[in-house]
C-alpha cells in the first residue's frame, strides 16, 4: 500500500521492553549501539528508538516496520546482533502494533521465552510526520 497513514497501511510498530542483567549494563549498551548502528546503514526499519531507565535495569525498544517482508528481512540480517544484545538481557514484554501476516506473528512467538506472551493490537488510525522531525532541527 503506498498510503502509510491508511489504517490498513500495513506498518507494524514492536514495542520490547527488557531487562538489563545486572551488572551488564555497559555491555548491553555497546552490544544494542552496534546493532542499531547497523540496522541504521543496513536494516529495512523506518524507525529504531532505544531509551533505557538505569536505575530499574529496564530498556524499551521501538521499531517501527513498512509491513511483514521487512521484519523477515531484518531478522535475516539481523540475527548475530539480536544474539549479542540477548546475552546482556531477558525479554519482559513484548507488544506487536499493527496486523504483521501468520509468518511473522508465529516468528514473534517462537522467539520468546515460554513465560513471555506477546501482545497484539490493530492499528485503528493515525499518521506520520517524520519530515517534521528532521526540518525542525
Amino acid at each position: 500500500m503506498d498510503d502509510v497513514n491508511a489504517p490498513d497501511s500495513g506498518i507494524l510498530l514492536f514495542r520490547n521492553t527488557m531487562r538489563i542483567t545486572e551488572g551488564h549494563l555497559a555491555p548491553y549498551r555497546e552490544a544494542v549501539e552496534k546493532a542499531v548502528r547497523f540496522v541504521e546503514e543496513h536494516g529495512p526499519q523506518v524507525m529504531v528508538e532505544v531509551f533505557i531507565d538505569e536505575r530499574k535495569l529496564l530498556a524499551h525498544s521501538f521499531q517501527m516496520y513498512r509491513d511483514s517482508a521487512s521484519v523477515r528481512a531484518h531478522w535475516k540480517m539481523s540475527e548475530p546482533y539480536i544474539q549479542e544484545v540477548m546475552k546482556h538481557c531477558r525479554v519482559e514484554r513484548f507488544e506487536v502494533f499493527g496486523e504483521p501476516d501468520a509468518d511473522v506473528a508465529a516468528g514473534v512467538r517462537k522467539s520468546l521465552d515460554d513465560e513471555v506472551s506477546p501482545s497484539f493490537a490493530a492499528r485503528f488510525t493515525g499518521f506520520t510526520r517524520f519530515d517534521a522531525l528532521r526540518s525542525a532541527q
